[in-house]
């Protein structure tokens, strides 16, 4: 308890260190690092600095005249309490776990059960702003030496997501890869109060449903599983979306029957279905091998429930492959 009054009183903070590290952003959260990004000192502007040096009577050397320029009014000087931002950032954290106890004991995502078992369709992502496309991250071959580019931006009107970018095949000089070129656009892990971990539970539905728009290419939507095992932070299942091109929308239904299981990008001859009550994050990947510039444009991604599709796993396990299955 002690540790916790300290912690909250920021006491510990003030006294271990002078200035906050950028290790410990993760633990005091977004909000204090902006209280410690004004911690720099400020510079006194030209104008103040020349009537300082005036009233100084130039009767002092270059010395003191260079001491000046560091002087500033107390109106400069910045109001800046670590005691506040570790309590404006401890009452943001329990206002969140507030809001999650309450949606938890109304119903699913804080919306009535009774509207959640007749819900049909849902949209998950949808791109209206800068806060939606804070919500997701993108990522090229360049972080192993490629040449490839992919940005992230909002659409015409801001009423879409558009991702862009050019496409390299080129291998890296590093005498190490063999193999290059790929784009990739992913979403962020949702988290709850205290940066816990959260995941998406998609078990009454089963498809995946989206509005796009793209230049013809093909591209790889891939899911993750929410999993805490470090074994498995690189599976997840996959499928393709084509894109026909042209001006026009086209609205893509895939079935979750249909997401393959893959291991390090390799598919595994043992399949397993998609768990779809622990969804980590959603990603669509580019790595069709033409090299020159692509772009997808995005609506939104939701799921809906088709009762058309009755399949539950388009793919076949046999003893040999899965023994457990066959028990």
């Amino acid at each position: 308890m002690a540790l916790v009054h300290k912690l909250l009183r920021g006491t510990y903070f003030l006294r271990k260190f002078s200035k906050p590290t950028s290790a410990l952003y993760p633990f005091l959260g977004i909000r204090f690092a902006e209280y410690s990004s004004s911690l720099q000192k400020p510079v006194a502007s030209p104008g103040k600095a020349s009537s300082q040096r005036k009233t100084e009577g130039d009767l002092q050397g270059d010395h003191q005249k260079e001491v000046a320029l560091d002087i500033t009014s107390s109106e400069e000087k910045p109001d800046v309490s670590f005691d506040k931002a570790i309590r404006d950032e401890a009452i943001y954290h329990f206002r969140l776990l507030k809001d999650e106890i309450v949606d938890h004991w109304r119903g699913p995502e804080g919306h009535p059960l009774h509207e959640v078992l007749l819900e049909q369709a849902k949209v998950v992502w949808q791109f209206r702003g800068k806060e939606d496309l804070d919500k997701w991250t993108v990522t090229s071959d360049k972080t192993i030496g490629g040449r490839s580019e992919v940005f992230l931006k909002m659409g015409k009107n801001n009423q879409s997501a558009l991702l862009y970018g050019t496409l390299s095949s080129e291998a890296p000089q590093d005498g190490e890869s063999t193999r290059s070129g790929y784009c990739a656009m992913i979403s962020r892990i949702p988290r709850g109060a205290f940066e816990r971990k959260m995941s998406y539970d998609w078990s009454q539905f089963n498809t995946l449903y989206l509005r796009v728009r793209g230049d013809g290419r093909p591209w790889m939507v891939n899911i993750k599983e929410d999993t805490d095992f470090f074994q498995r932070t690189n599976q997840m299942y996959s499928y393709f979306m084509f894109t026909r091109g042209g001006p026009y929308w086209q609205e893509v239904k895939i079935p979750f029957s249909k997401f393959f299981f893959s291991n390090r990008g390799r598919i595994r001859d043992v399949q397993h279905e998609l768990p779809l009550d622990k969804i980590s994050s959603i990603g669509f990947t580019l790595a069709d091998k033409v090299d020159g510039p692509f772009f997808l444009e995005i609506d939104f991604i939701g799921v809906f429930t088709d009762p058309a599709h009755t399949e539950e796993f388009a793919y076949e396990n046999s003893p040999e492959l899965n023994p457990r299955l066959f028990k």
